[in-house]
C-alpha cells in the first residue's frame, strides 16, 4: 500500500513541477509535519509555537532575503495525531498537494522514520528538530536533523550516571514497547551500561505498551530486583505516571534518569512534582540561557506564558537551518531543481549558528553536537549541569 501512495505521490508531482514553492506570487512553502493531537500534542504545540515566531521575525524583516529578493514565507501546518501512518499522510499532503519546497518535522522516531522514506524517495528536503534514532537518516540524503542521535545521549547518560552516582552498579530500565525510539534507546543504554559495569548489572528490562498507564507489575519486578537506578526513555507523559507509581511502590530515593522524550513544558505538572530532583539528558537548557538562545526563550514566554522545552527550541533551529538553505541556494522557480537546491545547501553547511548549538552536518545528515545533561530544580526548571 505505501509503495503505492509513493508512486502516486511521484507521478503527481511530476506533473505540477511547473508550480514552485517560491513561485510567481513570491511565496515561500514549508511544510510542518507535527502532531497537534494524540498523546503528546505538548510536542506539537512547541514546534507550531517557534513558527510562529519564525514569523513574527521575518514580517518584521519585511520577509526572506533571497539573494536581494523578499520573499514571503507561509508555514502550512499538518496534524501527524502523533502516529506513523497520519505523519506518512502529512509527508504526502505536503509534498504533493501542498508542494512546499521543504519540511519541518516530525517530532519524535516513530513518526520521523517512516515520513523520512516519502520524503526522501521524493527528493524533498526535511529537518527533523526532534528524532534521534539513526534510522531516520541513514542512507536518506533528503533528510537531515537538529537534535543528537540516540547512540550519542544513551552512552552519554550512562557515563553521567557513573560519575554522579559512583554507588549505583545495577540498572533497571522501563521502556515503551510500541515506540521505536523509547525501544531502540533502552536497547543502547543497556549495552552501554553492561559494558561499562560489566554482565549482569541490568537486573530489570522491562516493557509496556502506549495505552497503558499502571506499571505497577513492572515497578515491583523492578524493585524486588534490587537496582540501584532506574533509566526511563520515555516520553514525559508516561513518566509523568511512572514515577510517582515507583515512589508510592518504593523506589526510595535511588536516582532515576531520563531521556530527551522528558524536556516537556508539562513534565512537572503532570507529575505533580514528582520529578524535580532527576536528571535526563537532552539538547539544551533554558535555565541561564544567554544571547540568541535567552532572546528565543524570551519572545516564547512573552507569548505563550511558559518557557520553551527543547522541541521548541530545536524545530526554532530546524526552521532556520531551512531558510539558511534557501537563502544560500536561491529560487529559480521550478519546484525540484529549488528542492535539489536547499537539499544541497543543508548538507554543505559549516558552523550554523543555532541556539541550540553551532551544527556542522555529517554524510548522514546529522548534526555533530554534545549531549546536555539538566537536573529538574526545585522550581521545576530544567537546570543546565554538563555537556558530555
Amino acid at each position: 500500500m505505501k509503495k503505492v501512495l509513493i508512486a502516486g505521490c511521484l507521478l503527481l508531482l511530476s506533473l505540477s513541477m511547473v508550480m514552485a514553492g517560491g513561485g510567481s506570487d513570491q511565496t515561500i512553502k514549508i511544510g510542518l509535519n507535527i502532531p497537534l493531537t494524540g498523546d503528546s500534542p505538548k510536542v506539537g504545540e512547541g514546534a507550531k509555537y517557534a513558527s510562529e515566531i519564525v514569523q513574527k521575525e521575518l514580517e518584521a524583516a519585511g520577509g526572506l532575503d533571497v539573494k536581494g529578493k523578499k520573499y514571503k514565507v507561509q508555514f502550512v501546518i499538518v496534524d501527524n495525531e502523533l502516529k506513523a501512518d497520519s505523519a506518512v499522510q502529512a509527508a504526502l499532503r505536503l509534498v504533493v498537494q501542498d508542494q512546499v519546497l521543504a519540511v519541518m518535522g516530525p517530532c519524535g522516531s516513530g513518526r520521523a522514520i517512516p515520513a523520512g522514506q516519502v520524503n526522501n524517495e521524493n527528493r524533498t528536503p526535511m529537518v527533523s528538530p526532534w528524532a534521534t534514532n539513526p534510522a531516520v537518516t541513514l542512507n536518506r540524503p533528503y533528510v537531515f536533523r537538529a537534535c543528537i542521535l540516540d547512540p550519542v545521549q544513551a552512552p552519554a547518560a550512562v557515563n553521567f550516571a557513573g560519575s554522579q552516582f559512583p554507588q549505583a552498579k545495577k540498572t533497571a530500565i522501563l521502556y515503551n514497547l510500541d515506540d521505536d525510539y523509547s525501544k531502540t534507546l533502552a536497547e543502547l543504554f543497556r549495552d552501554s551500561w553492561t559494558k561499562s559495569n560489566g554482565s549482569g548489572s541490568v537486573v530489570a528490562f522491562e516493557s509496556f505498551g502506549q495505552k497503558d498507564q499502571d506499571f505497577s507489575v513492572q515497578l515491583t519486578r523492578i524493585i524486588n530486583a534490587g537496582a540501584d537506578l532506574l533509566y526511563l526513555p520515555d516520553y514525559y507523559n508516561h513518566v509523568a505516571l511512572i514515577i510517582p507509581q515507583a515512589k508510592d511502590l518504593g523506589w526510595g530515593n535511588k536516582p532515576i534518569l531520563g531521556s530527551d522524550s522528558w524536556g516537556s513544558a508539562d513534565l512537572v505538572s503532570l507529575s505533580n512534582g514528582a520529578v524535580k530532583g532527576y536528571y535526563f539528558t537532552t539538547h539544551y537548557a533554558a535555565a541561564g540561557a544567554v544571547g540568541a538562545t535567552k532572546a528565543f526563550i524570551d519572545k516564547y514566554k512573552a507569548a505563550y506564558g511558559y518557557t520553551p522545552d527543547d522541541v521548541a527550541a530545536l524545530s526554532y533551529d530546524s526552521i532556520h537551518i531551512i531558510l539558511q538553505a534557501i537563502q544560500t541556494a536561491g529560487i529559480t522557480g521550478n519546484l525540484q531543481t529549488d528542492r535539489d537546491g536547499i537539499k544541497n545547501a543543508i548538507a554543505t553547511m559549516k558552523n550554523f549558528d543555532g541556539i541550540t548549538g553551532k551544527m556542522t552536518f555529517d554524510a548522514n545528515g546529522d548534526p555533530e553536537k554534545p549531549a546536555v545533561v539538566v537536573r529538574v530544580n526545585d522550581a521545576g526548571e530544567f537546570e543546565y549541569v554538563t555537556s558530555m
